[in-house]
């Protein structure tokens, strides 16, 4: 029986284990999507305990929590950070074949120094150890990225977003690069509650009275002018449900959907897909222009419990997997941007791991001819609800099934804690541990240099190449 994540975790095979210990752990990380606040790392902080640095804004371990029975008070309501602490530990032996569970014990192996098993008999010793520990110099938020080997990281910006944090981080000196990243949701979503107010500071951002489409655009390529300037390389788009996609008659159609939202009218679903249709081209070509990399994140069903919604707000854990239809829409989409402005170079994220094989297919439809020897369009890696063990596996099988596994574009952490960069750790060792497989079962030679150089490409290189490289 192997040890609990021991040194051998996750690699099956002796072939595995060499390629992760030799090619793919001594590599760099960058983390091109996540949602950690940028403040917190120009501020450099400390926190306070285990509780804020795991559990504050952290989705996926609330969902847990609450699929154990947990009240409320205990999740995001009035408890004491250790009560929260202890539930969690509490829960934990629960959670058998759920990622969090490994995560969770890398994060206290890694950072912590602790190699045992978190429970409701071990969580005052883990709370103190946890605590003990973030108090230390070395434990604040930028010696831990230094400690990850993070070589850069992309936040997720509104477009109306000062930057200043960014700013901030850049004259500090600090060697890991800190990107921001155009999120521009908000602005394209005129059908929801909000968006003339929305409308209003972004305007004032751009320093453009925004009255009509002409001004709208106007504004945003001042704004993405602003982003370019301080170091930006990707935009992120969130489609929630499915992808947008209904074409416009004219402009006038257009610049009338939007002077509806803007004043407060109601914006029926046909002519917010078209409104988002247009921004959506509008926004590529932008992308193409700067040498921007377009990621989109597409169908998640968002706050499907109404009751807990209007309690808590969003982002609380009450999105599910959404099952419209999607992949026809997002071709249509590609091809209205190829047509138009071309493509910028994508990546693109499904939350259905049922969509796996029709979107990694989709992506060999727009890829280009132009001799560069790289892909245009990548299919991202397991998102969300797909970001575990048989996800992960089952995602970069059909990857390579379907096109070019030596071209991926590597892993991100998609998260809001800054010691999430074990899922990075956790992704290599399930790669190796994939490819290792192969190997050994005869279907790929054992040719060192290649397997090395197909290793370090995927887990960092392909990466490094596509953001930072290829501008």
């Amino acid at each position: 029986m192997k040890e609990f994540m021991g040194e051998d975790f996750l690699l099956s095979t002796e072939t595995a284990k060499t390629l992760y210990e030799n090619f793919a752990k001594p590599l760099p990380i960058i983390d091109y999507h996540c949602h950690c606040n940028p403040r917190e790392i120009a501020e450099d902080i400390h926190y306070d305990n285990i509780t804020r640095l795991w559990l504050g804004e952290d989705h996926y371990k609330w969902r847990a929590i609450r699929s154990c029975g947990v009240d409320e008070m205990y999740v995001t309501g009035v408890a004491s950070d250790y009560e929260k602490f202890r539930v969690y530990a509490t829960i934990m032996p629960r959670l058998i074949g759920n990622p969090l569970y490994h995560w969770s014990h890398l994060e206290l192996k890694r950072y912590f120094g602790y190699n045992g098993t978190l429970s409701a008999s071990t969580c005052d010793e883990v709370w103190e150890l946890a605590n003990e520990k973030l108090a230390c110099d070395n434990m604040s938020v930028k010696e831990i990225i230094r400690s990850s080997k993070v070589e850069a990281l992309c936040t997720t910006d509104d477009p109306a977003d000062t930057l200043e944090w960014h700013e901030k981080i850049a004259k500090s000196g600090f060697e890991t690069k800190v990107l921001p990243a155009f999120r521009p949701d908000k602005g394209m979503n005129c059908e929801r509650a909000g968006y003339s107010e929305y409308i209003k500071r972004l305007s004032a951002s751009a320093d453009i009275e925004i009255t009509d489409l002409r001004s709208l655009t106007d504004a945003y390529i001042k704004r993405l002018g602003y982003f370019d300037a301080h170091g930006c390389r990707t935009a992120d788009q969130g489609m929630d449900e499915g992808v947008c996609f209904a074409k416009w008659t004219n402009l006038k159609q257009v610049d009338d959907i939007f002077k509806k939202a803007l004043s407060g009218g109601s914006v029926s679903f046909e002519e917010a897909e078209i409104f988002k249709t247009y921004m959506s081209v509008f926004f590529a070509g932008e992308y193409r222009r700067r040498g921007w990399i377009m990621q989109v994140h597409f169908g998640p069903f968002r706050n499907v419990s109404s009751k807990n919604f209007k309690a808590l707000g969003p982002d609380r854990g009450y999105d599910i997997i959404g099952c419209r239809n999607t992949i026809n829409e997002l071709a249509r989409l590609l091809d209205l941007i190829e047509s138009t402005s071309g493509l910028p170079k994508t990546i693109l994220y499904n939350i259905n791991p049922a969509d796996n094989a029709a979107l990694c297919a989709l992506t060999g439809a727009f890829q280009s001819n132009d001799g560069s020897g790289v892909p245009l369009v990548y299919q991202g890696s397991a998102w969300w609800f797909s970001d575990n063990i048989s996800g992960m596996r089952e995602q970069l099988t059909t990857y390579a099934n379907l096109s070019a596994l030596g071209y991926f574009p590597g892993m991100l952490t998609d998260s809001r804690s800054f010691v999430s960069y074990t899922r990075h750790e956790y992704f290599r060792r399930i790669f190796c541990d994939l490819v290792g497989g192969w190997v050994e079962q005869g279907l790929y030679p054992l040719d060192w240099d290649e397997l090395g150089e197909l290793v370090s490409n995927v887990c960092y290189y392909n990466t490094k190449n596509l953001f930072f490289e290829t501008r």
